[in-house]
């Protein structure tokens, strides 16, 4: 492709001698270039008042418009804390929310902190080696690996912003870290019962934290909202149309729309607890999020506590989610529905934590279980003079395919490749 004819122009300031000629090239006024494509005419800033550094632009400009490719410039090193406020500024302009926001600022804010401390100053000195030991210094109790999973990823993305920015050659590797799963445990209606019971004396001193408190649990056991969802709902967010009510929001984690119909008079008890905000259940809408649902999940905690029910996970709140899953998949519901109802952005997530409480899978393994019972332990040893069946009944042989095989081998002196 040909480049079109790029002229050089000078836009004269006021009072310049030469401000009659726009191709003078004795005076300090700004130069411009024009040039037109397409039948249309184009100019722009040459970014210099030199004609030399213009000729300059003018080659870089015809060089791109000729298809050749652009050689950039390499980068000169960028200070840490710099690159955490562009990275900071690109993420609020993407309009992450503040919650979100102020983790990310503390985050990188101990990163820097730790390279400082390191005797590196620039992105361009983060190794692989410097990010390894700065994983260490997040400790490795198993009970915050979520936690240390998600400042991973927040680190991880400064770094790619750096990649993609044209700072670092390459993204240093950051240790991977295994995430203990919370077990799913379900509340008994025993122990459900002693945790809406000990919410006075876990808050003896407040009455309308008490009826917040109960209208929390009935919510997130009545819904399967996580406590998050459940502490920052609207009261818009709980419909009613003809009698009946429902719950429809979006998960913080996902973005996953969920609707879930609420017993009438469980919604109603949830709707006439006192709230610190009108538009809101729980929530008093100053508070940062984060630290809402942290000293929301400790007052949980507490009547955990004063209920005697053991402490088996250190998510506390999230038992009541798990009770309100596992009493529907108990019930017939279908995994799949289940899924909807939770929010899950994959059915294999809700396999994950719930495929042992789905009654009907659970029915078929179990029937497999007891007609395996029925089998003779013996069935195998075959006199020679006996023939085995040549169709086998499909539960016997996947019982004891191998000693089947080693038979039949011995039988007709032939290698039938069923032992592998």
């Amino acid at each position: 492709m040909n480049a079109p004819f790029i002229t050089i122009f000078v836009r004269h300031a006021p009072g310049c001698k030469y401000a009659g000629d726009e191709f003078s090239k004795r005076c300090q006024c700004r130069k411009h270039l024009r040039w037109t494509l397409n039948g249309k005419q184009y100019r722009r800033q040459a970014g210099t008042r030199s004609w030399a550094d213009a000729e300059a632009a003018k080659r870089d400009v015809e060089d791109q418009l000729s298809g050749k490719p652009v050689e950039l410039k390499p980068e000169a090193p960028r200070l840490v804390d710099e690159s955490v406020r562009l990275f900071m500024v690109d993420k609020s302009v993407q309009g992450v929310g503040a919650s979100c926001l102020s983790m990310y600022k503390r985050d990188l804010e101990n990163l820097s902190s730790y390279c400082t401390g390191q005797g590196v100053i620039t992105v361009q000195g983060i190794t692989r080696e410097l990010m390894a030991g700065y994983c260490v210094t997040w400790g490795t109790d198993p009970a915050t690996s979520q936690t240390r999973a998600s400042r991973r990823a927040r680190v991880g993305a400064f770094l790619r912003f750096c990649f993609e920015s044209g700072w670092i050659n390459r993204v240093p590797s950051l240790p991977r870290i295994q995430i203990e799963s919370a077990p799913t445990m379900p509340l008994t209606a025993d122990e459900y019962a002693r945790l809406l019971e000990s919410v006075p004396a876990a808050n003896a001193k407040d009455t309308a934290v008490q009826q917040q408190c109960r209208a929390l649990f009935l919510l997130m056991r009545h819904s399967g909202l996580a406590i998050r969802d459940a502490l920052t709902l609207e009261r818009a967010e709980i419909l009613q149309d003809a009698g009946r009510f429902r719950v429809v929001t979006a998960r913080q984690k996902t973005g996953t729309h969920v609707s879930v119909p609420l017993q009438p008079a469980i919604a109603r008890e949830i709707l006439d607890a006192p709230t610190p905000d009108p538009k809101y259940l729980f929530w008093d809408g100053k508070t940062p999020e984060y630290i809402f649902a942290v000293s929301w999940g400790q007052r949980v905690a507490r009547v955990f506590e004063a209920a005697g029910i053991p402490d088996v996970c250190h998510m506390k709140s999230h038992r009541l989610r798990d009770t309100f899953a596992v009493d529907l998949l108990e019930k017939g519901v279908p995994l799949e529905e289940v899924s909807k109802l939770l929010g899950h952005e994959s059915i294999r997530t809700t396999e994950k934590h719930y495929a042992k409480w789905v009654k009907g899978r659970q029915d078929r393994l179990d029937a497999l279980v007891i007609a395996a019972w029925e089998i003779p332990a013996k069935r195998a040893h075959t006199s020679p003079a006996r023939r085995l069946p040549e169709r086998a009944a499909p539960i016997s042989a996947s019982l004891d395919m191998g000693r089947i095989s080693r038979l039949c081998e011995e039988r007709d002196g032939r290698d039938y490749g069923m032992g592998q």
